[in-house]
């Protein structure tokens, strides 16, 4: 078998572990890497789960990002580098900014290839799950890829021996008017700098389909800005045949139990803030109210349900508990509150004796005594509820005229209620969520929603911040100041005015208007006003010198043009 033979076989084969020959750092060839070989490496546990979770942060804001922006659009390639830089992900950013081999290169390299890995196990176990990989870490390997110069592009293919050359020039003169046609340069001096690779139109269908390349003979004829798309469509295949894989050999990992439920972790992890103490104190008196402007869908619903039925169901009293938790409910407020609500369809003492223990579990005063934290946004996605059961994301479980029935009573308009179900449709439920602020908060937000706490806790800031710019009610001595100040601002004005009068001017132009009747053989009609008295260091006051109409009505008017140099001057004409 040829060499290139045996190279096409082992990149687009099923791998399989025992397969890999090289040590880890044999593999981090390239800031863009194809994951062929599962690392031989071995590292903590720590670091297993501390690096996974930074990939599943940059796949989940590749994932918004792309919600807001056209992937691959500037706008979209600006928002995923600044949330990156925003959760701390700063070492990763390298590699979408071209290929380098400084040691910090080959660091995040190394924290890249491992994550792959990492991820691999929890997004092998469903098809959803895989079809949600290989969907994301498409982007960011187009992404990478996109950022690539020339000279990176042949790096890429020369490290992982991709057989793809550039046509000759002599083939490129001979379809040079094609290229041209085909592509968005608006010069034939670009189309005769840039490479060209031919490759079967099987390999680039999507180009083809957008009419973005050059097709003869049943080649394709693709530039290096889009040899992306050869590159794509090679991860693609190792993505999907490498999900299958894992998901074979996936019994050995099951065998180690602390592993296991760490990779089971990463299909709810939340990476944002915590909120298991709550910042501020929340008064359950004011919750009916809070609720209609700061609870997210899934809570509002909840306490609504809780108000209407005097009831929750386990995971519906946890999901809420832990919110209100979050929230700044008090301990004391939060037995009150549920107390309060229960009591109405049953006696205190079978609260006691079935929802009080449980209450002060939430708050890490029972059992182990841990202080739990709210549910995330994935972990209430990933709530499947019971019959009669108020939990889990609405965005999710509602269908499209559900949901739509829902924001409409809550005050959406037909249009925004259809803009958050189109979301919800296509499964980006958080997304909607956020679109569901802006709508009902009438502002726009840079981030996206990750957690029930963080969107009350965002609400708040908003509704915060509008409050304190409110203008206060005057009182009778701040209007009374108000008017002095005004009185002085006025006469300040008249005064600045009256100094911009000029006896010189005045003086010149009643010689020029003189002048100018002693050449017409008139006499200047008399002033309703005399020039007023200059007084030292005073100002005085604009004269206002009046004409009759007949003159200025006269065809031989009056010219400026007729002006001598020194009023020009002083006009500034």
């Amino acid at each position: 078998m040829s060499q290139q033979g045996a190279i096409k076989k082992r990149i687009h084969a099923p791998i399989r572990s025992d397969e890999a020959p090289y040590e880890l750092e044999q593999l981090l060839i390239h800031n863009v890497m194809l994951y062929i070989f599962p690392p031989l490496n071995t590292i903590t546990i720590y670091e297993f789960e501390e690096w996974a979770t930074d990939r599943l942060k940059i796949l989940r804001i590749i994932e918004t990002s792309s919600a807001k922006y056209t992937p691959m659009s500037q706008d979209w390639k600006d928002s995923i580098i600044r949330e990156m830089l925003g959760e701390g992900l700063k070492s990763y950013t390298r590699l979408f900014k071209g290929n380098g081999n400084t040691p910090a290169d080959l660091e995040a390299r190394k924290k890249d290839y491992i994550s792959h890995f990492a991820l691999k196990w929890a997004y092998c176990q469903s098809e959803d799950l895989r079809r949600w990989f290989v969907r994301h870490e498409l982007l960011m390997f187009r992404f990478k890829f996109s950022e690539l110069s020339k000279t990176g592009v042949h790096e890429f293919k020369n490290a992982y021996q991709l057989s793809y050359e550039p046509i000759s020039e002599n083939e490129k003169l001979e379809i040079r008017n094609g290229l041209f046609d085909s592509t968005n340069e608006n010069s034939m001096f670009k189309i005769e700098e840039m490479d060209f690779y031919k490759v079967p139109f099987t390999k680039v269908l999507n180009l083809i389909t957008n009419r973005n390349c050059f097709v003869k003979k049943g080649f394709a004829y693709v530039s290096s800005s889009d040899f992306v798309h050869i590159a794509a469509g090679i991860h693609e295949k190792l993505l999907i045949d490498g999900l299958k894989s894992q998901l074979n050999i996936l019994s050995d990992l099951q065998a180690d139990e602390k592993l296991a439920k760490i990779v089971k972790s990463f299909l709810t992890t939340y990476t944002g803030k915590d909120y298991a103490v709550g910042e501020n104190v929340v008064a359950i008196e004011n919750l009916d109210q809070l609720s209609k402007k700061s609870y997210p869908l899934c809570m509002r619903m909840a306490h609504e349900h809780l108000r209407e039925t005097h009831k929750l169901k386990h995971n519906g009293r946890l999901q809420y508990g832990l919110f209100l938790k979050g929230i700044g409910v008090t301990l004391e407020d939060s037995l009150r509150f549920w107390r309060d609500e229960f009591c109405k369809i049953m006696d205190v003492d079978k609260f006691e004796k079935e929802h009080r223990y449980n209450i002060r579990y939430n708050y890490g005063k029972e059992g182990s005594r841990t202080n739990w934290s709210p549910h995330s946004c994935i972990k209430v996605i990933n709530q499947i509820p019971s019959q009669g059961d108020c939990c889990g994301c609405p965005f999710k479980l509602f269908s499209p005229s559900d949901l739509k029935q829902k924001l409409t009573k809550y005050g959406l308009s037909n249009f925004h209620s259809q803009e958050v179900v189109d979301l919800a449709q296509k499964g980006h439920y958080q997304v909607a969520c956020g679109k569901y602020f802006e709508i009902t908060h009438d502002t726009k937000i840079e981030q996206g929603i990750n957690h029930p706490n963080g969107y009350f806790e965002l609400s708040q800031e908003v509704v915060g911040s509008r409050q304190a710019k409110k203008p206060s009610t005057p009182t009778a001595a701040s209007q009374k100041s108000r008017q002095k100040d005004l009185i002085l601002k006025k006469k300040k004005q008249q005064e600045m005015f009256e100094s911009e009068y000029d006896a010189d001017l005045w003086k010149l132009t009643q010689e020029e208007e003189e002048k100018y009747y002693a050449r017409l053989g008139q006499k200047p009609p008399e002033k309703e006003n005399k020039k007023p008295e200059s007084k030292p260091d005073q100002s005085k006051p604009t004269p206002t010198p009046s004409t009759s109409k007949s003159v200025w009505d006269d065809e031989d008017d009056f010219d400026i043009s007729e002006l001598d140099e020194s009023i020009k001057k002083k006009l500034r004409l």
